[in-house]
Protein backbone atom coordinates (compact mmCIF):
# COMPACT_ATOMS: atom_id res chain seq x y z
CA UNK A 1 0.00 0.00 0.00
CA UNK A 2 2.61 2.21 0.84
CA UNK A 3 4.72 1.49 -2.55
CA UNK A 4 1.51 2.19 -4.39
CA UNK A 5 1.13 5.62 -2.56
CA UNK A 6 4.65 6.44 -3.61
CA UNK A 7 4.64 5.91 -7.17
CA UNK A 8 1.40 7.76 -7.36
CA UNK A 9 3.60 10.53 -6.10
CA UNK A 10 6.08 10.23 -8.18
CA UNK A 11 3.70 10.11 -11.15
CA UNK A 12 2.05 13.39 -10.11
CA UNK A 13 5.17 15.23 -9.78
CA UNK A 14 6.43 13.76 -13.08
CA UNK A 15 3.39 14.54 -14.67
CA UNK A 16 3.65 18.43 -13.10
CA UNK A 17 7.18 18.93 -14.38
CA UNK A 18 6.96 17.30 -17.96
CA UNK A 19 3.99 19.70 -18.90
CA UNK A 20 5.43 23.05 -17.93
CA UNK A 21 7.33 24.62 -21.08
CA UNK A 22 8.88 27.55 -20.88
CA UNK A 23 8.99 28.47 -24.84
CA UNK A 24 5.19 28.21 -24.86
CA UNK A 25 2.52 29.12 -21.86
CA UNK A 26 1.14 26.89 -19.58
CA UNK A 27 -2.07 25.30 -19.22
CA UNK A 28 -4.45 27.01 -17.25
CA UNK A 29 -7.13 24.91 -14.97
CA UNK A 30 -9.86 26.66 -14.04
CA UNK A 31 -8.50 30.05 -16.24
CA UNK A 32 -11.60 32.10 -14.35
CA UNK A 33 -9.57 32.12 -11.05
CA UNK A 34 -6.73 33.90 -13.08
CA UNK A 35 -8.78 36.07 -15.37
CA UNK A 36 -11.57 37.51 -13.01
CA UNK A 37 -14.31 38.93 -15.07
CA UNK A 38 -13.36 43.29 -15.17
CA UNK A 39 -16.98 45.76 -15.08
CA UNK A 40 -16.65 49.08 -15.74
CA UNK A 41 -17.85 51.70 -12.77
CA UNK A 42 -20.56 53.36 -14.83
CA UNK A 43 -20.64 51.03 -17.33
CA UNK A 44 -23.35 48.48 -18.18
CA UNK A 45 -24.11 45.54 -15.61
CA UNK A 46 -26.46 43.44 -14.50
CA UNK A 47 -28.77 45.84 -11.91
CA UNK A 48 -31.67 47.04 -12.87
CA UNK A 49 -30.95 50.47 -13.53
CA UNK A 50 -27.90 48.98 -16.16
CA UNK A 51 -25.08 50.99 -13.40
CA UNK A 52 -22.65 49.05 -11.55
CA UNK A 53 -21.70 51.97 -9.25
CA UNK A 54 -24.76 51.57 -6.61
CA UNK A 55 -25.79 54.31 -4.06
CA UNK A 56 -26.00 53.11 -0.53
CA UNK A 57 -29.37 52.01 0.34
CA UNK A 58 -30.86 55.09 2.40
CA UNK A 59 -30.70 54.81 6.06
CA UNK A 60 -26.93 52.97 6.13
CA UNK A 61 -24.79 53.89 8.65
CA UNK A 62 -20.83 52.74 7.78
CA UNK A 63 -19.36 50.63 10.57
CA UNK A 64 -17.62 52.36 12.82
CA UNK A 65 -19.90 55.49 12.53
CA UNK A 66 -22.16 57.01 15.43
CA UNK A 67 -24.41 59.57 13.97
CA UNK A 68 -24.93 62.89 16.28
CA UNK A 69 -28.42 63.88 16.36
CA UNK A 70 -28.21 67.59 17.05
CA UNK A 71 -28.08 70.21 13.98
CA UNK A 72 -25.82 72.00 13.00
CA UNK A 73 -27.17 75.08 13.70
CA UNK A 74 -27.10 77.84 16.45
CA UNK A 75 -30.14 76.46 18.24
CA UNK A 76 -28.25 72.77 17.91
CA UNK A 77 -24.95 74.41 19.39
CA UNK A 78 -27.40 75.51 22.49
CA UNK A 79 -29.23 72.43 22.93
CA UNK A 80 -26.05 70.95 22.75
CA UNK A 81 -24.20 73.59 25.70
CA UNK A 82 -27.67 72.55 27.99
CA UNK A 83 -28.38 68.93 27.59
CA UNK A 84 -24.97 67.18 25.75
CA UNK A 85 -23.11 65.43 28.42
CA UNK A 86 -19.97 62.98 28.34
CA UNK A 87 -20.45 59.48 27.69
CA UNK A 88 -17.41 58.62 28.75
CA UNK A 89 -16.94 58.32 32.82
CA UNK A 90 -14.42 59.72 34.99
CA UNK A 91 -12.24 56.67 34.82
CA UNK A 92 -12.22 56.35 31.10
CA UNK A 93 -10.63 59.81 30.93
CA UNK A 94 -7.40 59.78 30.14
CA UNK A 95 -5.69 63.34 30.41
CA UNK A 96 -2.19 62.32 29.12
CA UNK A 97 -4.31 61.16 25.12
CA UNK A 98 -6.18 64.36 25.66
CA UNK A 99 -3.53 66.02 25.68
CA UNK A 100 -1.78 64.44 22.75
CA UNK A 101 -4.86 64.87 21.08
CA UNK A 102 -5.48 68.54 21.78
CA UNK A 103 -1.70 69.40 20.69
CA UNK A 104 -2.28 67.80 17.01
CA UNK A 105 -5.74 69.37 16.78
CA UNK A 106 -6.27 72.42 18.55
CA UNK A 107 -2.95 73.46 20.18
CA UNK A 108 -1.92 75.64 16.90
CA UNK A 109 -4.90 77.91 17.20
CA UNK A 110 -5.74 77.78 20.95
CA UNK A 111 -2.43 77.72 22.23
CA UNK A 112 -1.20 74.66 24.24
CA UNK A 113 -2.89 75.99 27.37
CA UNK A 114 -5.88 77.43 26.37
CA UNK A 115 -5.16 80.79 26.12
CA UNK A 116 -5.98 81.28 22.34
CA UNK A 117 -2.75 82.41 21.28
CA UNK A 118 -0.97 78.95 19.16
CA UNK A 119 1.50 79.56 17.00
CA UNK A 120 -0.71 80.81 13.91
CA UNK A 121 -2.52 83.32 16.20
CA UNK A 122 1.28 84.88 17.22
CA UNK A 123 1.98 84.67 13.44
CA UNK A 124 -1.08 87.14 12.55
CA UNK A 125 -2.12 84.17 10.38
CA UNK A 126 -5.70 84.17 12.34
CA UNK A 127 -6.59 86.31 14.63
CA UNK A 128 -9.53 86.63 17.56
CA UNK A 129 -9.22 83.62 19.20
CA UNK A 130 -10.77 83.86 22.77
CA UNK A 131 -9.07 82.09 25.66
CA UNK A 132 -10.96 79.53 27.65
CA UNK A 133 -11.32 81.24 30.95
CA UNK A 134 -13.19 84.87 29.05
CA UNK A 135 -15.83 86.06 31.07
CA UNK A 136 -18.24 85.85 28.00
CA UNK A 137 -17.21 82.44 27.04
CA UNK A 138 -19.46 79.99 29.22
CA UNK A 139 -18.21 76.85 27.55
CA UNK A 140 -19.49 73.57 28.53
CA UNK A 141 -18.88 70.25 27.67
CA UNK A 142 -21.67 70.32 24.97
CA UNK A 143 -20.67 73.34 23.54
CA UNK A 144 -17.36 72.07 23.23
CA UNK A 145 -18.75 68.72 21.69
CA UNK A 146 -20.48 70.17 19.25
CA UNK A 147 -18.11 72.89 18.07
CA UNK A 148 -15.24 70.25 17.35
CA UNK A 149 -18.00 68.19 15.17
CA UNK A 150 -19.13 70.53 13.65
CA UNK A 151 -16.90 73.49 13.53
CA UNK A 152 -17.73 77.06 14.48
CA UNK A 153 -17.10 80.57 12.58
CA UNK A 154 -13.49 80.14 11.33
CA UNK A 155 -12.83 76.28 13.05
CA UNK A 156 -13.62 73.51 10.75
CA UNK A 157 -15.03 70.40 11.88
CA UNK A 158 -12.99 67.60 13.63
CA UNK A 159 -15.39 65.11 12.77
CA UNK A 160 -13.21 63.03 10.29
CA UNK A 161 -10.16 63.33 12.15
CA UNK A 162 -11.57 62.31 15.63
CA UNK A 163 -13.71 59.63 16.58
CA UNK A 164 -16.55 60.01 19.15
CA UNK A 165 -14.49 58.33 22.42
CA UNK A 166 -11.63 60.77 20.89
CA UNK A 167 -13.50 63.86 20.80
CA UNK A 168 -14.74 63.19 24.48
CA UNK A 169 -11.37 63.13 25.86
CA UNK A 170 -10.63 66.61 24.06
CA UNK A 171 -13.65 67.82 25.88
CA UNK A 172 -12.19 66.55 29.13
CA UNK A 173 -8.48 68.03 28.19
CA UNK A 174 -10.65 71.43 26.93
CA UNK A 175 -12.32 71.54 30.40
CA UNK A 176 -9.13 71.01 32.56
CA UNK A 177 -7.70 74.03 30.65
CA UNK A 178 -10.15 75.95 31.50
CA UNK A 179 -10.52 75.59 35.14
CA UNK A 180 -6.57 75.82 35.23
CA UNK A 181 -6.97 78.99 33.63
CA UNK A 182 -9.64 80.45 36.07
CA UNK A 183 -7.48 79.18 39.21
Amino acid sequence: MKSLIKILVVAVVFVAVSCKKDSAPNYQFMPNMYESVGYETYGEAAFPDGVEAQVPVEGTIPRGYVPFDIENSNEGYLLAKETLVSTIDSTQVDLERGKALYDIYCGICHGNKGKGQGKLVKREKILGIPSYDDVGRAITEGSIYHTIYYGKNAMGSYANQLNEEERWQVVAYVLKLKSDLEK
